[in-house]
């Protein structure tokens, strides 16, 4: 059985090498062939060609290119757009103004696309026009949006649910249930984060927003409900056990189709373009996930699992302590790695030791994803901010990062709800589908 020691060595090994600019499977793959040449020789290297093809035959992992393609046909079909401006109409004129409307909009997009690279793209290109002239503090429309995105992946359905549960073989639709009272509780504290921001400094706010009558809010209100009715049929196929979720995920793509034709969007050229996008997308995240499943493989011919399982009990560590160490862990390492590479990278290594702890899959899942988006807005490498700024096209990144702190502290403090109330992450996957 392998030591500690060597596990720690090449943890730290495979961090530093993605730490200095290696691509991230190739880092894996690195790591995992030189453990099994070392340990194995020739038989465990032979072996690679079976273990990425049983890796890639997941038929879950179908999932992630529908779920991709779902966001691209809502985005390039004028969808978005007219969602946004919905939503504003309801909640403009709540202390922050449109500020608001950044966080309902990216919740809303993100219960469909389930990226939050893609909602920090999507809202930042209808948001960012709105807010001009409209004497609002730069730092706080960039950092809600960046706040926004991080609900990409925690709101269901989110891929890096589907790439948890397949890495560690855990219900995908449990753990889309477990999201959901955490997506909604994380979306609350921000809008409070916005509303004790602007009462605190009203100026952060800028011009107070003119008045919209009921009819109108009403009249703007159609244009929620194609991306309802997506959430809806997606959610709804999983949740009733009607579909797996991958028919949902292609059930959601046959729905967005003619909610692009109704605007007018629906053409050759724009279905090239989402196809495009979400090859793109699709080959970098399979990449990774097959690097990571091979090097899960040898973690586990090593003995791994065993041997942190082992010096777990040995330490006699609580499980709220656990949490505690991983929670301080993850945010250093947010600021160092983006989501898939903090994700993949260590839940070899640490799924075990959660096993070991007693710790609840489901739970831990849901937790997982919650520490990788924290890292999403964790200067200097959170890949949203670097989107935001890019879709922006002026000013400095330092304005990005100035504008997430305080979501900082709100994203901080839902760590500490659901470390010491796991209840809101467990009761729904128990109530639906039993303990």
């Amino acid at each position: 059985m392998i030591s500690p020691l060597e596990i720690a060595i090449g943890l730290a090994l495979m961090l530093g090498l993605m730490f200095v600019g290696l691509h991230v499977a190739t880092t894996m793959l690195v790591v995992g062939l030189l453990g099994a040449m070392i340990h194995f020789g020739m038989p465990a290297f032979n072996a690679l060609g079976e273990q990425i093809w049983a890796a890639g035959e997941d038929y879950l992992l179908l999932s992630i290119p529908l779920y991709i393609l779902l966001g691209e046909i809502l985005m390039r079909g004028g969808a978005t757009d007219k969602m946004y401006q919905s939503l504003a109409d309801w909640l403009k004129r709540l202390p922050g103004g449109l500020l608001h409307t950044n966080i309902g909009a990216s919740a809303l997009f993100s219960a469909v696309s389930g990226s939050s690279v893609a909602t920090a793209a999507t809202i930042s290109t209808v948001a960012l026009p709105a807010f001009k002239n409209r004497g609002y503090d730069q730092r706080m429309v960039l950092g809600s949006i960046a706040a926004g995105a991080s609900l990409g992946n925690l709101i269901p359905p989110g891929v890096a649910f589907i790439i948890y549960g397949s890495m560690t073989n855990t219900s995908a639709s449990r753990l889309y249930m477990a999201g959901v009272i955490p997506g909604a509780i994380m979306t609350v504290l921000f809008l409070l984060t916005i509303l004790a921001v602007c009462v605190w400094r009203p100026s952060m706010a800028g011009k107070a927003e003119g008045k919209v009558s009921w009819g109108e809010r009403l009249k703007h209100s159609v244009h929620l409900a194609g991306p309802l009715l997506v959430f809806g049929v997606v959610m709804g196929g999983i949740y009733t056990g009607w579909a797996t979720v991958t028919e949902s995920a292609a059930l959601g793509v046959i729905v967005c189709l003619p909610i692009a034709w109704a605007y007018g969007k629906l053409n050759v050229k724009m279905l090239h373009e989402c196809f495009r996008s979400t090859l793109r997308l699709t080959a970098m995240t399979a990449l990774i996930l097959v690097a990571a499943l091979y090097l899960n493989f040898v973690l586990s011919m090593l003995g791994v699992p065993q041997s942190l399982a082992a010096l777990i009990k040995s330490l006699d560590v609580s499980p709220l302590l656990l949490l505690w160490v991983l929670a301080v862990m993850y945010v250093v390492l947010g600021v160092a790695l983006e989501t898939m590479p903090m994700m993949v990278g260590t839940l070899p290594v640490v799924f075990p030791i959660i096993q070991a702890a007693g710790i609840d899959p489901v739970f831990f899942g849901v937790f997982m994803v919650l520490m990788c988006e924290l890292s999403l807005l964790s200067p200097p490498i959170g890949m949203t901010l670097y989107v935001i700024q890019g879709v922006r096209g002026e000013g400095t990144i330092n304005e990005v990062f100035q504008g997430t702190l305080p979501f900082l502290v709100a994203m901080i403090a839902m760590t500490a709800i659901l470390i010491h109330f796991p209840a809101i992450a467990t009761y729904l996957p128990n109530l639906m589908f039993g303990r």
